[in-house]
């Protein structure tokens, strides 16, 4: 595929199939052969799963970009009369078992799932008091987080395949098409016509956040649907108004506007009120647990130094935290920078949030009651009510990416971390600071922050596989006590502020990257040395990179 497509616009730069491959092969097949040959020895598979089982997240980022890949095979098919026929020569080979590309191509998409499957099925026939049961048991905690990675990408893509099509049944008159947005029902409604009692076909469609209620419309395209009116679910109300006269009707009352619907049966009824009053409910849920999540968030580890509790918010000055040990807007995670993305504090928790997260104005007792600028969370603990439903979709109902490792926390239970200056090999960028861990959890895998205080790494290198090495003369490194880690076509230079930082990271690299871990390697309890700040507080970013073997490289977008 990549000789014939263009490099740029291949699916191979889109699906990281390299890595998968590069891991199955000399990583989880091999050591599944070997353990199977001293299987009366040892008749155990928990611990060589439970080692690799994190490596298994890379699945998620194929899904995630598996509908792009498929739709350029589709489109080169096409356009390509070369390329077809040499699919079509290859699928015709026996080792491709009469399948096409296509089919080939979707295997990695349901590989989890099977996997966890499979393990569940072990257990089930693993006696308790088997040496291998805890294990495994470990085992399938880990794999399963990796299926729902690759399930939630496939339910992502599905919602956003659900808001398309009714994006266009709309003709593009409504803006739906938001990662935020769900459908909950759509379908056909009766309106009664208060002059001669007659019905008119309506069209209404449920969202999380709305109800929108459509009249037909006749086009040369063919027929479509136009938005007559709008009722937001923040403060709907839903009251069921049937009587004999007029049966099976529903009133749907907003803030602005109400709309009386005409089922054509008494099932159809009872499936909108249920599917309205849920979508009511989980909305009320969500308003009435934002402000307990932010007491909670507060009030956790995660939470900076002498940032007020959420009882003392407002009433004491907190701490603020140090700009320049925050390169992420600490509530949206978008990264910083001088002209458009500004450091702002918030002077309610202390935070460094960005403008459009800290536009809000509230009064602090310790202030003499005076308005201040506070984060969206303060806002809402302060106020006691949510700005925008958007910016609850945003601050609070993220999901949790996989490279949203708290700095601070993976810090103070690391193999080792600090500052170091790092480089990649025909990058086109020159040595960069960042900060720098390998967590006790994850002792496989190298977290890359760019300050102590964010807790969104910007990259992600797991390290089974890699050589370490001193850099060579042909390299032409001026820094002093250089060191680089390789594979493939991936190489990487780092450079420590002295001789015993480096050799230090050196030989827990090198333990990595043979699959040892941190075994034999004392816990880490702060920095190893060479920084220049310390570790802590919140932060994150919104868009990170993911390095895995052989030097593929995904951009992902937030969101566990």
């Amino acid at each position: 595929l990549s000789l014939l497509l263009p490099v740029r616009r291949g699916p191979g730069n889109l699906l990281n199939i390299c890595s998968i491959y590069c891991f199955h092969q000399q990583f989880l097949l091999p050591a599944l052969q070997k353990r199977m040959e001293e299987w009366d020895l040892n008749p155990r598979i928990g611990d060589i799963l439970q080692k690799l089982a994190p490596f298994l997240k890379m699945y998620g980022e194929y899904v995630k970009n598996f509908d792009r890949a498929m739709e350029l095979v589709n489109i080169w098919m096409e356009r390509s009369a070369q390329f077809k026929t040499i699919v079509q020569e290859i699928q015709r080979e026996e080792r491709c078992g009469n399948l096409t590309l296509q089919h080939h191509m979707l295997e990695p998409v349901q590989r989890i799932p099977r996997y966890e499957l499979l393990l569940k099925d072990y257990l089930h026939r693993l006696p308790e008091d088997a040496p291998d049961h805890r294990d495994a048991q470990k085992s399938l905690q880990l794999i399963a987080t990796a299926a729902e990675h690759s399930n939630a990408a496939i339910r992502k893509m599905e919602r956003m395949r659900k808001l398309l099509k009714v994006y266009e049944l709309l003709g593009g008159e409504e803006d739906i098409v938001n990662p935020t947005n769900e459908l909950i029902k759509e379908g056909h409604i009766l309106k009664l016509s208060n002059k001669n009692g007659t019905t008119q076909d309506r069209y209404l469609i449920l969202f999380n956040d709305r109800l929108l209620y459509c009249v037909p419309k006749l086009r040369l395209i063919g027929q479509k649907y136009g938005v007559r009116a709008r009722i937001d679910v923040d403060g709907m109300e839903l009251k069921e108004t049937s009587s004999v006269a007029v049966p099976r009707t529903f009133l749907v009352s907003g803030k602005q506007r109400s709309r009386l619907c005409l089922c054509r049966t008494e099932e159809d009824k009872k499936d909108w009120i249920q599917a309205i009053q849920v979508t009511i409910q989980r909305h009320e849920q969500t308003l009435e647990g934002f402000r307990h999540l932010n007491c909670s968030l507060r009030d956790d580890e995660s939470t900076p130094p002498h940032s007020p509790s959420c009882v003392e918010l407002g009433k004491r000055a907190p701490t603020p935290i140090r700009e320049k040990e925050v390169t992420l807007c600490m509530k949206c995670q978008e990264p910083f920078n001088s002209i458009t993305k500004r450091r702002h504090h918030c002077k309610a928790c202390g935070h460094v949030v960005c403008g459009k997260c800290s536009e809000f104005r509230a009064r602090l007792s310790y202030d003499n009651n005076r308005t201040n600028r506070v984060c969206v969370d303060c806002y809402a603990m302060l106020v006691g009510a949510s700005p925008s439903a958007a910016t609850l979709s945003t601050s609070t109902q993220r999901r949790r990416s996989i490279l949203e490792k708290q700095a601070s926390l993976a810090a103070e239970h690391s193999v080792i971390c600090s500052f170091l200056h790092h480089m990649e090999k025909g990058g086109g960028r020159g040595w960069q600071k960042a900060w720098f861990v390998i967590p006790e959890n994850e002792p496989l895998v190298l977290y890359i922050y760019g300050a102590p205080q964010d807790v969104k790494a910007q990259r992600s290198v797991p390290l089974i596989g890699f050589e370490v090495s001193l850099p060579e003369s042909c390299d032409r490194l001026e820094r002093r006590h250089a060191f680089k880690i390789s594979q493939s076509h991936l190489t990487l230079y780092f450079s420590a502020d002295g001789e015993e930082l480096q050799r230090r990271w050196m030989d827990v690299l090198l333990r990595a990257g043979r699959g040892g871990g941190a075994s034999g390697l004392p816990a880490n309890r702060g920095a190893a040395g060479g920084g220049d700040g310390g570790a802590g507080g919140r932060g994150g970013g919104r868009k990170h990179v993911i390095l895995f073997g052989r030097g593929r490289m995904a951009r992902t977008k937030t969101g566990r």
